[in-house]
């Protein structure tokens, strides 16, 4: 259903089309980086934590690693990622198709700088096999994130 959602989602904007359905799983970087035939940094991995009870979720590169003092500065409180059978529940997504398009109300969105070096990213779709590729302006608009942080571990 969640891949229906975001299909019925990027319709409202004429972009439903650029949604990729792949044969094989996309449900992780490395899987979905092999399937859409690029470098895993361009996957835009949406990580799911609690804070302060509601559910976040943070889009970064798929190369990129939490900071846990970054983390804990920009959200007062330290990185525990949702339990996997919550995600669902919280988020509207199943793990490895999380992604921040048609995700319920109540969920804070935010990009991190470690995306910023690309052009375009690859999103999940809403499924463990689904993706779009997006400009760093698409995935900004589309996603009504909350803005851009910096989290990431630096090289």
């Amino acid at each position: 259903m969640s891949l229906e959602n975001v299909q019925h989602y990027f319709a409202q904007y004429g972009l439903d089309q650029r949604i990729i359905e792949l044969p094989e799983s996309s449900a992780t970087v490395a899987l979905a980086a092999t399937a859409l035939h690029t470098q895993p940094e361009r996957i835009a991995k949406s990580l799911t934590f609690a804070v302060a009870d509601k559910p976040v979720l943070v889009v970064m590169a798929g190369d990129a690693r939490i900071a846990n003092a970054k983390f804990k500065a920009q959200f007062q409180v330290k990185a525990h990622l949702l339990p996997r059978d919550q995600v669902e529940p919280l988020i509207g997504q199943p793990v490895g198709g999380v992604c921040p398009f048609a995700v319920k109300n109540d969920v804070a969105i935010y990009l991190d700088q470690s995306l910023r070096r690309f052009q375009t990213v690859f999103p999940a779709a809403g499924s463990t096999n689904s993706a779009i590729e997006l400009t760093l302006p698409e995935l900004e608009r589309y996603s009504h994130a909350r803005g851009w942080i910096d989290i990431a571990k630096t090289a």
